[in-house]
């Protein structure tokens, strides 16, 4: 890695932000920050960053610039207005936002003479130390290969195509499926809790649970590509084990409005599948086919 590499701005201090100045100095790389509110920046300073007074400054002192802001309109607030000053830089957003907004705004950048690379943080919670913590990437490849060995400072890459949206993809795909998991398994304990039951028993059998899950994960996908999953008799299983666990629910005191939406969608299966005279699977539903 060369000394250049090891030099990077970062802008953008909300905890993600923090998090990536952190590793970065860790690893020795000389980094400047800037922030809106002046104390963030302060606390990185702290730490042996260097304190850029204006985002001009802040693109000026370095090639590779790591965007964390909250979505790409933020970057446009900030970086729109020293926009003569990108012609040269690279950067790498690592803010989420939709796969289209995205596109825009690799195409905004370049626009303006820079590089640019998508990024989607898959971190347990607002810390990317962990294991299990990593980054998609997408954009043009060889500037991510040219940049690899400093961004997996941060933690690792995963490098998915030219396309600048296909970080996002990914990105939101998981967000798709980890919104939904977190409410319910919320309304799991809320049940637990509420029929008497200690949470923490409840715990390991829900991890077990969802380690069984792992093997369904594969079996939904390959159904998904032959239209889906399920025939009117399971669809109608489907929908007597949902009113089955909103009655769990509502008997205790516990919102249930989560699986009323599950049960929605099997109800419509069945009544696609009966109006079709062949199976219509949620699946089918949702994609919109």
């Amino acid at each position: 890695m060369s000394e250049q590499q090891r030099m990077v701005t970062v802008i953008g201090l909300g905890p993600m932000g923090q998090a990536m100045v952190r590793a970065f100095l860790a690893a020795g790389v000389a980094v400047t920050v800037w922030n809106r509110s002046a104390e963030k920046a302060d606390a990185m300073v702290e730490l042996g960053a260097k304190r850029a007074d204006t985002v001009a400054e802040a693109l000026t002192a370095n090639e590779v610039i790591v965007l964390s802001l909250t979505h790409y309109s933020a970057m446009y607030d900030v970086l729109g207005q020293v926009a003569d000053h990108l012609r040269g830089k690279v950067i790498a957003n690592l803010s989420s936002d939709s796969p289209e907004n995205a596109r825009k705004g690799a195409a905004w950048a370049e626009e303006h003479g820079a590089q640019f690379l998508t990024g989607g943080v898959i971190a347990d919670g607002e810390s990317i130390e962990s294991p299990e913590s990593y980054i998609f990437y997408s954009g043009p490849r060889a500037v991510f290969d040219e940049h690899a060995d400093l961004l997996r400072l941060l933690t690792p890459t995963e490098y998915l195509g030219e396309d600048p949206g296909l970080s996002q993809v990914y990105y939101q795909g998981l967000l798709i499926l980890m919104h939904p998991l977190i409410l319910a398994y919320e309304q799991a304990l809320a049940t637990i809790e509420r029929s008497g039951q200690a949470v923490d028993d409840f715990v390991p059998h829900a991890v077990r649970f969802l380690d069984s899950m792992k093997t369904s994960f594969t079996v939904f996908s390959d159904l998904a590509k032959s239209g889906g999953w399920g025939d009117i008799s399971t669809m109608r299983m489907m929908d007597a084990s949902t009113q089955h666990a909103i009655e769990a629910s509502t008997d205790v005191g516990v919102d249930a409005a989560l699986l009323r939406t599950a049960q929605a969608y099997w109800r419509r299966a069945l009544a696609a599948t009966e109006a079709a005279g062949e199976p219509v699977s949620t699946y089918r539903l949702i994609r919109g086919t």
